[in-house]
């Protein structure tokens, strides 16, 4: 799999702008940017969803601050969505012992996140 510059370029992109929104904005308001996103329309050259989360990873470790579940989850909903991969973010917790995360999912299968188990968080949001 050839990794993609212009996709890795434009997760860092994506990556600044979540920090740029979230200065001024809150959790809500991420949820309804985020069910805001359509799956974008028929493109002629589709990337993959293994491809997408690659160059998303690369993009990541080369982010100057750590990348948190909430934005890492935002910016590869965003990615998805723009290649027509129907993805969607969760955001839930755990009691004990108490954890809040958020992660992606694709036709029901966790993407690209090693914390989140199925049934292992009570959903709070879905977007």
């Amino acid at each position: 799999m050839r990794t993609d510059t212009a996709l890795i370029i434009r997760s860092l992109a994506l990556l600044v702008a979540h920090d740029c929104f979230m200065v001024c904005r809150d959790l809500e308001a991420l949820v309804e940017r985020t069910r805001a996103l359509s799956l974008a329309t028929v493109k002629s050259e589709r990337r993959s969803e293994p491809s997408v989360v690659l160059a998303f990873g690369l993009a990541c470790s080369f982010y100057p601050k750590p990348v948190l579940c909430l934005q890492r989850s935002a910016v590869l909903v965003r990615l998805l969505r723009a290649e027509e991969i129907p993805a969607r973010m969760l955001i839930g917790v755990r009691k004990i012992p108490f954890l809040a995360h958020a992660w992606v999912e694709v036709n029901g299968r966790i993407v690209d996140d090693h914390v989140a188990e199925q049934g292992a968080f009570f959903v709070l949001e879905e977007c």
